[in-house]
């Protein structure tokens, strides 16, 4: 099971909507950010939350952990654990023995791949960035150079099993005698003896390292893109292939920017002057301040698109800047204000000369 309550890391319940998920996100990776935040396990915690936010948003993640306590199963005492199959493989290395079947064992000498994290800002996100991301992996031991014998020992091939890894033993049933394969026992199934083993890595030619992982992040990558760095996941056994790493790009939400797809949403806010006669003001863009120009008269809740001021595509071409405007009416007026809004009122015919009963009786019967 899970060490870690990811509905607590986000502090939301666990019948929360996905939207509850991602508004909850925002807001605890917006406070915990490492380019904002003071505090002095700010990265750590901000994994978290990522790690926290990367299940919970996925159903099928999701669905593991509340069931599983963890997002993927197999760790969880199902699937490769070892519950299973077994004992039926032990009948059917029997009597499938040498037909290619269940019966033919096979240690994995390939490397796995491996699963990272990590963090730009949007800004990177918009002009690519080159990231050097800290992981720990099994990797290829220096000592040995993976080979798995100690310095100044050989690597020969195994006798038993003629450099194959597998060993054909044959077995006397009611049926006749029978052919299984199985791993060989003197090379553990990797075909070499070592002579003597390395002391580092014990004869596997692998032990676990920390290293950087340098990354190339293309300029228009979205939030949430994984991408594979060859040869970087679980090194393989005495120098077989080593595994992928997939690394994971999440995007920190920014102060005054929201993306959907290749736009960028902001919020502005004009004055009731500025709404009624028009006129242009400025707004944070990606790398700028843009220019927002809108006409006299516009409402609140009225966009202006500024083109190709958004996040450029990986395939070419760049989205557009959508600005909200929002009207803001001001709450507390001083004296000259308020009487200059009285007399506009009545020149809108609002003030006391308003419309006579007899007009207002018309308008409510749309006459």
């Amino acid at each position: 099971m899970a060490s870690t309550d990811y509905y607590d890391v986000l502090g939301v319940a666990r019948d929360a909507s996905g939207e509850e998920i991602k508004k909850a996100f925002r807001k605890k990776a917006r406070e915990t950010h490492p380019d904002v935040s003071d505090g002095e396990h700010a990265e750590e915690e901000f994994k978290r939350i990522n790690e926290a936010y990367e299940v919970l948003s996925d159903d099928q993640k999701r669905q593991n952990y509340d069931q599983y306590g963890t997002a993927d199963p197999r760790q969880g005492g199902y699937g490769d654990s070892g519950v299973g199959f077994g004992g039926f493989e032990d009948i059917f290395s029997v009597f499938m023995g040498g037909m290619g079947g269940m019966g033919q064992q096979r240690v994995r000498l390939e490397g796995r791949d491996m699963r990272g994290q990590t963090v730009i800002t949007l800004q990177e996100a918009a002009k690519g960035v080159d990231k050097d991301v800290p992981v720990t992996r099994v990797g290829p031991c220096s000592t040995c150079n993976a080979s798995g014998a100690a310095p100044g020992g050989r690597v020969e091939t195994c006798p038993s099993c003629n450099g194959s890894g597998q060993r054909r033993t044959q077995r006397r049933t009611i049926l006749g005698v029978m052919e299984s394969m199985s791993p060989c026992e003197q090379c553990s199934a990797t075909g070499k003896i070592v002579d003597p083993p390395c002391p580092t890595c014990g004869g596997e030619g692998r032990t676990r390292v920390s290293e950087s992982v340098h990354v190339s992040i293309p300029a228009g990558i979205d939030d949430g893109d994984t991408m594979r760095v060859s040869g970087k996941g679980e090194a393989g056994v005495r120098g077989a292939q080593s595994g992928d790493l997939l690394l994971t790009v999440r995007i920190a939400p920014h102060e005054f920017l929201h993306r959907e797809g290749d736009d960028l949403h902001a919020m502005a806010a004009i004055n009731i002057a500025q709404a009624a006669l028009g006129g242009s003001i400025k707004v944070p863009g990606l790398f700028e301040d843009e220019e927002v120009k809108f006409s006299a008269g516009v409402q609140s809740g009225a966009t202006v698109r500024l083109r190709s001021s958004g996040m450029p595509r990986m395939r070419g071409g760049v989205g557009d800047l959508i600005v909200h405007l929002r009207v803001d009416v001001p709450k507390k007026l001083d004296k000259k204000q308020r009487e200059l809004l009285r007399q506009l009122g009545e020149s809108f015919g609002t003030g006391k000369g308003g419309p006579s009963k007899l007009e207002r009786l018309k308008d409510w019967l749309g006459a």
